[in-house]
């Protein structure tokens, strides 16, 4: 599983015309599922975005986390942060989960995210989505289960 932190000051997701998720100051959260992943997998990277040290403190330093700061996240799915270009031109997806298991972990990892009480907001699984951000820093990381879990 992996997980795209983009630490922002604003992001909204829009569907269809409709804003479905919002926060101000906190973390876009782009979650890519594997085919082998587990819950497993999303507990550690619940437990990692949450008390990951990215904000910063009065002096400029990471040293906050989103539990610290009591961040917004916005959640949204992203299969192909499983892309494989090592081949030709045209991306391959086979490493990702078919969408029953993806949309089943990606709603655990929202429940794991959701219960240490910080506000969670989402895009809607599937569907096309236009996504706004103000990326803060900018600061950008991957974080990816198989590193620890390996």
């Amino acid at each position: 599983m992996k997980a795209l932190l983009q630490r922002v000051s604003s992001a909204s997701v829009t569907v269809e015309g409709r804003v479905t998720g919002q926060i101000e100051q906190g973390f876009l959260i782009l979650l890519g599922v594997a085919g082998d992943d587990s819950e497993k997998d999303a507990d550690y990277l619940a437990e990692k975005v949450v008390n990951l040290r990215i904000f910063s403190d009065d002096n400029s330093k990471f040293n906050l986390s989103a539990l610290q700061i009591g961040a917004g996240l916005l959640v949204i799915s992203q299969f192909t942060l499983l892309a494989d270009t090592s081949k030709g031109r045209r991306p391959s997806f086979t490493t990702a989960a078919p969408p029953e298991l993806a949309e089943t972990l990606y709603r655990y990892f929202i429940r794991r995210i959701s219960q240490t009480g910080l506000k969670v907001e989402t895009g809607i699984f599937g569907a096309h989505m236009l996504v706004s951000i103000a990326n803060d820093g900018p600061v950008t990381i991957m974080l990816d289960s198989k590193d620890k879990l390996a």
